[in-house]
């Protein structure tokens, strides 16, 4: 297996630029892409999950490509099918560096890197069989609770064969994600197929994986469309592909109660963070819990305002739940809507004070009526 590394000249001047910007948003993602890339951390679950799907045979000779982390919206949503109104093109839910550029939504991206690259050119050309596997950071707006973060990791992998040779069939895929779900649960592993639906792949399939009595899906794939490999220049081959999350698997593996943990510096954390040992409960420190209500106008977007909410609180900030949300043209006017939001505030490694939330929550009540024009109530 042979590691390629794409050319992050691009990535380098864009992130030049965001240092030069000040503003919520460019704070935001250079604190995101400052972060470590846990996946390639000696000692982190995340690196050992790697390393075990790396190892897996079907996956034996697979390249392995390193993309940057900013890439161009129309490559990321254009390229692949992402249809004009999906939700994933919207600022709500995707971090835009500037009008053309973003911070990667999704590993699959990284078919187009892959099949730009003169070597690989060359060999699609002799119609030689490729496979290769992306892993990383990526990034999308989300809800705030102890399973989500904004900042996660994917492992992707992506096969390709010419026409010419045997053809490559939805099972072949089935064959070849049994392989990987027996070597990430082991050969006990029990799992099945269900279909699903991406914008590159048809058919589409997620698997579910039998985990103490619960079915819970771990991963994704399908067959590439011919759409999309038209649109990369690539004719005459088929191929599957698939992806994962490794916090998603990390967290079954250990039975972590918190997304959260997988950052910790505590060494009371660290050193439990195996895969396969189940997490003991670092003395569960207590929450405290402030509410907020809010009338805003409609057009709001709750995605925007748990970035606020992570900007100011931070780690500290456990879940965020909508307790009440209604209308009423009459009491508030036309256009506007009420909103009230619980906030937990907990930590992992300390019990934390009413006099160090208090002024977290006062920050979040005036930012609140700053950024998005609010009146709290």
């Amino acid at each position: 297996m042979s590691e390629i590394i794409i050319d992050l000249s691009e990535e380098k001047r864009l992130r030049e630029k965001l240092e030069e910007r000040n503003d919520p948003d460019a704070l935001r993602m250079k604190r995101f892409l400052n972060m470590p890339d846990l996946s390639r951390t000696p000692g982190s679950p995340l690196y050992d999950l790697v390393s075990r799907a790396r190892a897996i045979p079907v996956l034996n000779g697979f390249d392995n490509i390193v993309i940057p982390e900013i890439v161009p919206a129309d490559v990321s949503f254009d390229l692949f099918d992402f249809a004009p109104d999906h939700p994933a093109r919207s600022h709500s839910d995707t971090y835009y560096v500037d009008d053309n550029h973003i911070l990667r939504t999704h590993d699959t991206v990284m078919w187009y890197y892959y099949t730009n690259l003169p070597e690989v050119k060359e060999r699609i050309a002799r119609k030689e069989k490729l496979g290769v596997v992306c892993y990383g950071k990526v990034y999308r707006k989300d809800e705030i609770d102890r399973n989500h973060m904004n900042v996660f990791h994917q492992f992707g992998g992506w096969y390709l064969t010419p026409v010419t040779s045997a053809p490559l069939t939805l099972d072949d895929l089935k064959n070849a994600l049994s392989d990987i779900v027996k070597g990430l649960f082991g050969s006990d592993a029990k799992y099945r197929f269900l279909d699903d639906a991406f914008p590159y792949t048809d058919p589409s399939l997620q698997v579910e994986v039998d985990i103490n009595g619960r079915w819970i899906e771990i991963l994704g794939g399908g067959m590439t469309k011919q759409s999309v490999f038209k649109r990369f220049g690539v004719e005459g081959y088929n191929a599957w592909a698939f992806g994962f999350g490794l916090e998603r698997l990390a967290i079954i593996s250990m039975n972590l109660p918190d997304i959260r943990l997988l950052w910790s510096e505590d060494e009371r954390v660290k050193r439990q963070l195996k895969l396969g040992n189940p997490y003991k409960e670092v003395s569960k420190y207590p929450s405290i819990v402030r509410d907020i209500s809010f009338i805003v106008d409609s057009n709001f977007t709750p995605n925007d305002y748990f970035d606020v909410l992570r900007d100011i609180g931070g780690d500290l900030v456990e879940e965020v739940s909508l307790l009440d949300k209604y209308e009423n043209a009459e009491k508030f006017g036309e256009g506007k809507s009420s909103y009230t939001y619980r906030i937990v505030y907990r930590s992992n490694e300390r019990t934390l004070t009413t006099e160090e939330i208090n002024p977290i929550q006062e920050k979040v009540i005036e930012e609140t009526k700053r950024q998005f024009k609010a009146e709290v109530r």
